[in-house]
């Protein structure tokens, strides 16, 4: 390593972590250079509790989908403002990202050890981009859909350029015919964004979600002072609701409605039964 190398990591690890020049020094040395690894070493030295930028939170940002000969790869990068989710030097690291994601079918440890166009590999240059920008930015989650079965189709919302937005959606469908009703798959996208379904069936929808939903409405109706016997009704009803307003099929279709998703699909199948086998929404920042 250079001793320009050598310096231009220490300022990147001090900016990341606080720590002064001599700490630093010694980290770089004892890890050849690896900012991760140099990191790792000085909290566990109890030098750095923490990164300084890694500690804050990264809740705007960019998701950006890449698609080629059916296939196709969405990916979640996130930064602190949404200042830097417009500066170029991010923006075109997104970019780059997102082809590589495409690649390595949304493998996120395989994307961080793959080299970018300047000979260095993800994670490193995302730390040099961190230290440059001033700003924590992480990559936050990927999907891939392969072209097997059904076809795959999206939507981006309020798109800053091609392919890149605040919010895609991606639906697989199984049934569809290219050039007689290709546009539903569209369309279908741009109901997942807007309707933000958790998934495909009343059925699919998480335990976890539905249980913990049940109890607070029947703490809800208990609290209101309603008597026991017609807890069990309400919360019945309520749950039945829950369970359809957040299930794709069972939502009502946001172009019609007096129609409900699975209502479209039947009137649109020609030859074949159209199906939904996946879909995702990615919403920058949402869960952060």
């Amino acid at each position: 390593m250079s001793n320009k190398e050598l310096l231009d990591n220490i300022k990147k690890l001090r900016e990341l972590t606080g720590v002064g020049f001599k700490d630093c020094k010694i980290a770089i040395d004892e890890n050849n250079g690896d900012l991760e690894k140099s990191i790792e070493f000085l909290r566990k030295k109890g030098i750095a509790k923490a990164s300084k930028k890694m500690s804050r939170t990264a809740s705007e940002g960019l998701v950006l989908v890449e698609e080629k000969n059916g296939k196709l790869a969405i990916i979640e990068v996130n930064s602190e403002t949404d200042f830097v989710a417009k500066n170029k030097d991010f923006i075109n690291f997104c970019k780059e990202l997102s082809a590589i994601n495409f690649e390595t079918k949304g493998d996120l440890e395989k994307l961080n050890n793959m080299k970018m166009s300047n000979g260095l590999i993800v994670k490193d240059n995302l730390v040099s981009l961190i230290a440059k920008i001033g700003e924590k930015i992480t990559l936050r989650r990927t999907k891939f859909f392969d072209d097997s079965k059904g076809t795959n189709f999206f939507y981006v919302h309020s798109a800053l350029e091609k392919n890149i937005g605040k919010i895609i959606a991606v639906v697989k469908i199984e049934g569809i015919k290219i050039g007689k009703n290709d546009d539903l798959g569209t369309k279908v996208a741009m109901h997942i964004a807007a309707s933000n379904p958790l998934a495909i069936d009343k059925e699919n929808i998480d335990k976890k979600i539905v249980d913990k939903e049940l109890e607070i409405i029947k703490a809800e109706i208990s609290n209101s002072g309603k008597p026991q016997q017609m807890v069990e009704k309400i919360s019945h009803g309520k749950i039945t609701k829950f369970l359809n307003d957040n299930s794709l099929l069972n939502q009502v279709w946001i172009m019609d409605p007096k129609k409900k998703v699975s209502d479209i699909l039947k009137e649109n199948s020609i030859e074949d039964e159209i199906k939904i086998l996946d879909f995702t929404k990615f919403k920058v920042g949402e869960g952060v």
